[in-house]
């Protein structure tokens, strides 16, 4: 156990030194570029907003450092701080079955590890990304979409934990084929539901009313080979002016959000 012990801590010290000095190089690089638009970018980009886009990633990689060192620090408070041993013990006073229990303290983890997180973002969100001209949104804004969140998770990570853990206890040998089966199936429901289920708790879609762009984006997946039975402008801009598009979906059902 001493030997398991001292190679996890091994492991771990070393896992966080790379994610750092990975970190630390990256910052450098674009620090060592910032005084000049590269060559191939330079007719679309002044070197005012190359600067701007340098700094903001500056800024967020150095604000990424102590987010590293804490999650280094929880592993070590959770495993051989015995704090996943405090919790199991809390529920174990009030949840006799074991797949609640372990339900239990799964959820309750991901729970605490979330909380931590929460002041990062807040930062992220209010300080630097309000810094460089990016936030739109508002404190109740960013603790509405956190509660959405955690209802999300809580409705659809639960019910993919009990199924893992139902299998675990009543599968059998194989357990482990059938949990892969089922977390395959869980991913694909998501991606399925996802554009017409989730995405508009968040968001508000609209068709995409410009006809010009309209048939330039369908000429462009039609080169790509690329079906779409949607596009739809999205109101991103209420939570941030950072210009984005994507698409989403499953099979026959792939939408395209602006």
């Amino acid at each position: 156990m001493q030997t398991f012990t001292a190679i996890f801590v091994f492991a771990l010290l070393l896992t966080t030194l790379i994610e750092l000095w990975l970190a630390i190089r990256h910052a450098r690089h674009v620090r060592s570029n910032r005084d000049q638009v590269p060559n191939d970018f330079s007719a679309q980009i002044d070197l005012a907003s190359h600067q701007k886009a340098a700094d903001y990633t500056c800024v967020k990689t150095r604000f990424s450092y102590p987010s590293i060192i804490m999650h280094s620090l929880l592993l070590l408070i959770f495993t051989l701080g015995g704090g996943l041993n405090v919790i199991s013990s809390f529920w174990a006073g009030w949840i006799e079955n074991p797949i609640f229990h372990g339900m239990a303290l799964i959820l309750t983890t991901i729970l605490i590890l979330s909380a931590v997180e929460i002041p990062f973002n807040y930062y992220r969100t209010f300080v630097i990304e309000e810094r460089f001209g990016f936030n739109k949104m508002s404190p109740t804004m960013f603790f509405s979409d956190l509660i959405k969140q955690y209802l999300l998770g809580f409705i659809l990570g639960g019910a993919l934990l009990f199924c893992m853990l139902w299998l675990m206890e009543k599968a059998g040998l194989y357990w482990w084929l059938y949990a892969w089966i089922a977390w395959m199936g869980f991913n694909i429901l998501l991606l399925s539901i996802y554009p017409t289920w989730i995405a508009p708790i968040f968001n508000k879609f609209s068709p995409l009313e410009d006809n010009a762009l309209r048939t330039r984006i369908e000429q462009l997946m039609q080169k790509c080979g690329f079906k779409s039975s949607g596009l739809f402008v999205m109101d991103g801009s209420r939570r941030s002016s950072h210009g984005n598009a994507y698409f989403t979906g499953f099979g026959k059902i792939n939408v395209l959000f602006f």
